[in-house]
């Protein structure tokens, strides 16, 4: 993996040259395949990812079976770095959605990194804080809002990442499976296409096997702010 790879990743911003090629040398690459497991809750966290191409899904399973997705990491991204600091185990299971290639950064080497490094130090804790507020969020909609509302938010979400990426806004493009999504979105596959269904109904949306046309922005605004 370059140098100029590793500089896009978030966690890297801000570093000098330097400082950068001290992560890589720490770092070994890995290429890992579709549905592979990453590490499991609980497991003891020796180190944290950076990926570079691919999706992962970080997730948990409740005592009944259940899978919860927490998020979805994608390329430039690097997961994983809080475990470094909690009672050193992983709070989640890892999975690889797709083929990926990965960064693996062991935990020992780079800690003494931090301490020598405040810009890799404050970083680190920006990127805790994101962390802690997409849950806090994740926590917010399951609790308090309907399975349309969480529906219209996603949507709403990767139009405007199409936006960002000079895409149409209002034709997105699904990136998980039905049943991915609903995992996501603390539901079922069968809620998850009825509740499609009924926002198609009112003229909100159309469904395009993996693509949704956004018609009328407004509504699914007003969908995606809803309480229960």
């Amino acid at each position: 993996m370059s140098i100029d790879l590793l500089k896009k990743v978030p966690l890297f911003s801000g570093l000098k040259e330097e400082d950068v090629r001290r992560v890589r040398a720490i770092s070994t690459p890995r290429q890992v395949h579709r549905r592979e497991l990453l590490f499991s809750d609980g497991q003891e966290a020796r180190g944290f990812y950076v990926i570079f191409s691919g999706k992962v899904k970080l997730y948990k399973i409740s005592p009944e079976g259940k899978e919860q997705i927490l998020h979805i990491v994608s390329a430039p991204d690097s997961f994983a770095e809080a475990a470094l600091f909690h009672e050193g185990n992983y709070p989640a299971f890892a999975e690889a959605l797709t083929d990926c290639q990965l960064l693996y950064i062991p935990k020992r080497e780079f800690i003494q990194l931090i301490e020598q490094n405040p810009q890799l130090g404050i970083n680190m804790i920006v990127s805790l804080s994101q962390y802690l507020r997409r849950f806090a969020t994740l926590i917010e909609e399951l609790s308090l809002k309907e399975v349309s509302s969480r529906i219209a938010k996603y949507l709403l979400d990767l139009s405007i990442k199409a936006s960002k990426e000079g895409k149409n806004p209002q034709e997105v493009e699904l990136d998980l499976t039905k049943s991915q999504l609903a995992s996501k979105l603390g539901t079922i596959s069968e809620t998850l296409s009825r509740t499609f269904g009924k926002i198609k109904a009112r003229g909100i949306i159309e469904v395009k096997k993996n693509k949704i046309l956004i018609l009328d922005r407004k509504s699914l605004e007003e969908i995606a702010s809803g309480l229960k």
